[in-house]
């Protein structure tokens, strides 16, 4: 997780700064910047996950940094820190995921935090990223992964779902189909391995004689971060879960403290 700080009052910075580090994850990557026109230069290629801005500052102001962002990573969630009330139409505007009054309390920022309009991406060290949670998404690298075939994709999710579970030809056939495709099915499967091939994950899905399945401990997963009480993933689900697929259900039946 990646989050900016920026305050031109060094006074103001340190104490939100020391406030946002009692909340904030251990792992977080945490940078104050007193200057918004340096924050924006050091962060031109990076992802920001969250930014605490000012919005009175000189050069350039708390909506105008937030605003190029965007423009560098849409997904940013601004968080406005200011003692101005007159400036919640334009934070509107721009869709920001809090505002905070001066002076902060850790307390609010964990309240902010907990509500993010964006829920944080997270990292882990495999090749392969799936995002269940809405739309299913697989990810080599954070790069989108294509697939020739959309049934490809859907037989893929099916077996994320499944968390290593081998299934058979006939399983997954009924399961895409109400027909019999079986030979068709072949052919996904072999798009998937070649997929897999071509971005160096061949290891990740495994072929059988009759079956077939995924090895969970090859891919970074929300739905397997979530039940691993992993927060920023459980903070992530809204209840969406594939959302594309008629087949899926998550059983959500946690009780998560965080506190």
């Amino acid at each position: 997780m990646r989050v900016i700080l920026v305050e031109d009052e060094q006074l103001q910075l340190l104490r939100l700064e020391k406030e946002a580090k009692k909340v904030l994850p251990a792992d977080a990557e945490i940078f104050s910047y007193e200057n918004p026109l340096q924050a924006l230069k050091d962060n031109k290629n990076e992802k920001v996950d969250i930014a605490f801005l000012d919005i009175e500052m000189p050069g350039m102001n708390g909506i105008q940094l937030a605003k190029e962002l965007k423009k560098i990573y849409p997904l940013t969630n601004i968080i406005f820190v200011t003692a101005y009330e007159n400036y919640a139409l334009d934070a509107y505007k721009l869709h920001a995921s809090g505002y905070l009054s001066k002076p902060v309390k850790a307390e609010r920022i964990k309240e902010e935090i907990e509500l993010l309009r964006h829920p944080i991406e997270l990292k882990g060290n495999n090749k392969i990223q799936v995002k269940c949670f809405g739309n299913f998404e697989v990810f080599a690298d954070g790069q989108p992964l294509k697939f020739q075939r959309s049934k490809s994709k859907e037989l893929f999710a099916y077996l994320v779902d499944r968390e290593g579970s081998a299934a058979t030809i006939n399983e997954l056939n009924a399961v895409l189909w109400e027909e019999d495709h079986k030979s068709y099915l072949r052919n996904l499967i072999a798009d998937i391995q070649q997929t897999l091939k071509d971005v160096g994950a061949s290891d990740v899905f495994i072929k059988r004689h009759n079956e077939c399945c995924i090895n969970p401990t090859l891919i970074d997963c929300d739905a397997y971060d979530y039940k691993k009480n992993i927060p920023e993933a459980v903070r992530a689900y809204r209840g969406e879960y594939m959302i594309q697929y008629s087949w899926p259900i998550f059983s959500s039946n946690y009780d998560y403290d965080f506190d």
